[in-house]
């Protein structure tokens, strides 16, 4: 990865640092608080017979990690795409 100058490689960096933090922070969201902070309300509701709350603390933070993944991909083959480092 070769960028022209210090300036753009320093605002790909920003971009990427930024858009980690943001995919980090919906998973914390969904782990933490759907798995811990929220689970008294969520298992008021049942999904495919096991209480929401729970299905999330064991099942949906993981998915929606896995999701987050793919988009992280999605999303840094357009940051490479716009910065002109893809390996396209």
């Amino acid at each position: 990865m070769a960028f022209e100058n210090a300036d753009k490689a320093k605002a790909y960096w920003s971009e990427n640092i930024r858009l980690m933090l943001i995919l980090l922070s919906v998973w914390f969201v969904v782990s933490y608080g759907c798995g811990i902070l929220f689970v008294e309300e969520l298992n008021t509701i049942r999904l495919g017979g096991f209480k929401l709350g729970f299905w999330f603390a064991q099942q949906g933070s993981i998915y929606v990690f896995c999701a987050l993944i793919f988009v992280y991909v999605w999303l840094m083959n357009k940051l490479d795409r716009k910065y002109g480092v893809s390996e396209d």
